[in-house]
């Protein structure tokens, strides 16, 4: 694929992507021998599976609408190649990329309350916060008092319940 293809986005820092990926593996080598061993999901005794089933299987779904929807906006044959997006996800929050990401986690924490994996996902969430500045400044930088404007109408992560 052409680079020329991508021009549109202001970028991101060069470590998201192995960053993420590495986020991945070590929260998964920590999570699913937690499942097994029980070395650290002592919490799942307080909340009973009838509650954490459903609650996990809720945010693991709305991960995956945020991030379909959000990647589509972004990387799918109608994706929007000038200005700020403002649309679907992006009006609510300004990296739900991003966020349905922390949320998948939180689903399958939720599912198994390992103290080790939420020790990863906390990690993962300073990273992804770290990263989502840093193209923030990219944003500003190249669509200026567009974004800017975008900064003060849309929250970082969590959406506004009254606008």
């Amino acid at each position: 694929m052409s680079r020329e293809k991508w021009d549109y986005l202001a970028g991101e820092h060069r470590l998201t992507d192995i960053g993420q990926a590495v986020i991945f593996i070590v929260f998964a080598g920590v999570w699913i021998p937690d499942f097994f061993l029980e070395y650290s999901n002592f919490l799942n005794q307080y909340m009973p599976l009838a509650v954490k089933l459903p609650v996990g299987i809720l945010l693991l779904v709305l991960a995956g609408y945020m991030a379909r929807t959000g990647l589509s906006i972004v990387f799918g044959k109608n994706a929007q190649t000038t200005g700020v997006i403002r649309k679907s996800v992006f009006n609510f929050v300004r990296h739900p990329i991003y966020l349905s990401e922390i949320i998948l986690y939180s689903g399958l924490l939720i599912m198994n309350l390992s103290m080790a994996a939420m020790a990863v996902w906390i990690i993962g969430i300073l990273f992804l916060h770290y990263m989502s500045r840093h193209e923030e400044k990219l944003l500003l930088a190249k669509y200026g008092k567009e974004y800017e404007e975008y900064r003060k109408d849309v929250p970082m992560w969590f959406p506004r319940l009254i606008r």
